[in-house]
């Protein structure tokens, strides 16, 4: 039996609005708005390079239900561009862009294949195999139910692939939209099961493969690291996944010892050099930089200019060295003896579940006014109000460092 070779990409979020970013320099916002594009454009550029046999995209597209006019388009001609270069492809909508939202119309090319909101089966011929796929769209934006119950169970003989846009059963970082467990689609006897929604890359399980590919490019703190697709290689008896980086730029943390610097041009001249030799390793970023190792003339110096002041002039002779490199905040790594009222603090924060957090901002969500415009309490809002509290907690207790 002959193997078929196929990209697995997911969670596209074409023009994504992107989340606490507020400290970024204006003059850098457009290349980051643009980012998700030009992810995208890699995604179809490694398809037109290396002709696979057909390309799987497992829901969430656009980042919301009334997809911008914009992304449509630039989508479109994706599609466009990979039909006439001979290769179909299989999308599925997601709870982001579901089917239930308001757009203009866009008429996919002929070698474009989109699920219904009812589960369903498409069938292809690759080099004499042929090959089920079997998904679905959201028809609204919360499907609780467990779909994959509604996906046939394959025939052993024939490649079998299920496309499913949801998360395991009991899943505690993420909304749980059409809930799975492994074992659910084990029981299918599909040879792969490509998945979407997760935006962290993850094997859950190889014989048969079960896969989240994660995002195609970081969007905020909590989507740290290399983003991409997956290039699978599928035969009745192995398979095998190839990693495909594809973002413009990623989210990081990078830590600065500050061991035996007393001087402001010493630290200026070690933050910038492993700046540079991080972008030699893993390309664009958008970084966390935390100084470590703070002796007392260091923390002298440092409490002579302001936070924002010292992240300014990092920032600055990064740009004189021109690489795509973002500095977005800057942590300074007290002695301990400088972080009893902060740990204190924060010890009582790692405690807290979601109904705590909702108690804490109850009054501020309940105006009447101003709630409109708050983001949902979920783990990214967390997350980020922990950081930000952490930053004015360290700034009160450095004096204005």
């Amino acid at each position: 039996m002959a193997a078929i070779r196929f990209l697995h990409v997911a969670d596209l979020h074409l023009d994504s609005p992107f989340k606490g970013l507020s400290s970024i320099p204006k003059n850098r916002w457009q290349e980051i708005r643009e980012s998700t594009f030009h992810a995208f454009n890699n995604v179809i550029q490694h398809a037109l390079a290396t002709k696979p046999d057909f390309v799987l995209i497992a829901g969430d597209i656009y980042d919301g239900e009334n997809r911008s006019l914009r992304a449509q388009h630039l989508f479109q001609k994706g599609m466009e561009a990979l039909g006439e270069g001979g290769i179909p492809v299989f999308i599925c909508h997601g709870n982001h862009d579901h089917l239930s939202g308001s757009w203009v119309r866009f008429q996919m090319p002929e070698n474009v294949e989109v699920f219904g909101r009812d589960v369903e089966t498409k069938t292809l011929n690759v080099k004499g195999e042929t090959v089920h796929i079997s998904s679905f769209s959201y028809k609204e934006r919360h499907i609780r139910e467990a779909m994959h119950t509604y996906f046939p169970k394959a025939n052993g003989q024939d490649f079998h692939i299920g496309m499913l846009h949801g998360s395991l059963e009991g899943n505690k970082e993420h909304d749980v939209y059409a809930p799975f467990r492994q074992s659910d689609l084990i029981g299918k006897g599909y040879d792969y099961w490509a998945l979407g929604h997760i935006h962290k890359r993850q094997v859950l399980h190889m014989d048969p493969a079960i896969v989240y590919p994660g995002n195609i490019q970081s969007r905020h703190r909590n989507e740290r690291g290399l983003k991409g697709f997956y290039e699978v290689t599928l035969t009745k008896n192995n398979t095998d996944l190839q990693f495909i980086p594809c973002s413009m730029f990623i989210y990081d943390q990078l830590e600065v010892s500050c061991k035996d610097i007393v001087h402001a041009n010493e630290l200026i001249s070690r933050v910038e050099h492993q700046l540079k030799d991080y972008v030699e390793s893993n390309g664009n970023a958008i970084i966390e930089l935390t100084l470590t190792e703070i002796t007392e003339e260091t923390f002298e110096m440092l409490d002579t200019s302001s936070r924002e002041e010292w992240l300014a002039i990092f920032q600055e002779s990064m740009d004189q060295q021109n690489p795509f490199i973002i500095l977005k905040d800057l942590v300074i790594d007290l002695p301990i003896n400088q972080l009893n009222e902060t740990l204190m603090l924060t010890d009582i924060w790692e405690e807290w579940d979601f109904t705590h957090w909702k108690l804490a901002v109850k009054e501020l969500y309940q105006h009447p006014k101003g709630s409109r415009y708050l983001p949902s309490i979920d783990e990214d809002f967390i997350e980020e109000v922990k950081m930000e509290s952490k930053q004015l907690l360290n700034k009160a207790v450095t004096r204005g460092v």
